[in-house]
């Protein structure tokens, strides 16, 4: 057989040699010669104190709108953003609740590196469920909650993740939204029709009247039901028709940081929560972290008198709050 062979000059050999140390040296660039996206240094989320906030919220007693613990609640609230160095804006309105009912109402929105165009908004409603309709024993059903899970574990979660933001900032903007009257949708008991705009009604107000005119952010991360024990987040129905981007990206960065077990990369069933009527109303991709799943339902003591602090786990606060943290400081 014939071969063919090719005399290379020495000055040749030499410019290949010194063009391949060259590569050698980058080492880190993939397959199609991109370099990787640069790690950026993301605090460590303090369990801790997101715990300390939820149950500070608690201590309150059910913080239902046109209520003393409500009121003194909401104070609670905007000074710990204000103390986290927020700009803080309080939007108080009336909202009509499906029955008719008057709802003094406040949303409270904490704003970090507010002149920045970029800006991803962070969404839980603060008010807890007027009634435990949802409870076992009938008698209970017309009583007030605590909300230790439902509504205080994400403003916990929220609230230290201010607290990180006051000592490093992400490059982004961040709006954290604590929305109101979002619990005080029909009872069990309501033999009317049921619309899904009867819930959620501050996070309706904030979408269609902002805290600044014009406002838009790149997506939303809503936390909702956060905090209890081995709890399982599912790719929600809603997140994933209109933010099924954001939703990877989530569910990704908790699978990288060993959260794997909480964050499951399945899809859920549609949940009517305040994340639709963002998107619907302010055009905002957002998503939902909450638990619920076919199979459970939602937290076992959703919309009970035991939905208490004997509820809420650390861990799971620890996930949740590291995973959003990861995602927000990461972005560009």
């Amino acid at each position: 057989m014939k071969r063919n062979y090719t005399i290379i000059p020495l000055s040749l050999l030499l410019l290949i040699a010194m063009v391949a140390c060259s590569n050698k040296s980058k080492g880190n660039t993939d397959s199609e010669g991109k370099q990787p996206k640069s790690t950026v240094s993301v605090p460590q989320f303090d369990a801790d104190s997101a715990y300390r906030y939820v149950k500070e919220q608690v201590d309150f007693g059910p913080r239902v709108p046109n209520t003393a613990a409500h009121k003194a609640c909401g104070e609670y609230l905007a000074k710990k953003l204000e103390q986290f160095g927020a700009t803080v804006y309080n939007q108080q309105v009336d909202l009509t609740a499906y029955d008719g009912t008057l709802l003094k109402a406040r949303n409270i929105i904490g704003s970090y590196k507010p002149e920045t165009k970029k800006r991803i908004v962070l969404l839980s409603h603060w008010d807890s469920r007027p009634w435990a309709d949802a409870d076992s024993d009938e008698k209970n059903r017309h009583t007030p909650i605590l909300g230790a899970n439902d509504g205080a574990s994400g403003v916990g979660v929220l609230l230290e993740i201010a607290r990180q933001l006051h000592k490093q900032l992400p490059e982004l903007g961040i709006d954290i939204v604590l929305v109101d009257a979002e619990d005080y949708g029909p009872h069990q008991s309501y033999t009317g029709n049921h619309k899904e705009e009867y819930w959620a009604l501050g996070s309706q107000y904030w979408a269609q009247n902002p805290h600044v005119q014009g406002y838009n952010a790149r997506f939303g991360i809503l936390l909702d039901m956060v905090g209890a024990k081995d709890a399982t987040f599912f790719y929600e129905g809603y997140s994933e028709e209109f933010a099924k981007g954001i939703n990877r990206k989530v569910w990704n960065a908790a699978n990288n940081l060993g959260y794997g077990r909480y964050f499951v990369k399945e899809k859920g069933n549609i949940v009517t929560d305040d994340h639709l009527f963002v998107f619907r109303n302010a055009r905002i991709p957002t998503i939902d972290i909450i638990q619920y799943s076919e199979e459970t339902g939602f937290y076992e003591n959703w919309h009970t008198l035991k939905d208490d602090m004997d509820g809420i786990d650390r861990n799971t606060l620890k996930a949740v709050g590291q995973t959003v943290m990861e995602v927000i400081y990461n972005e560009k």
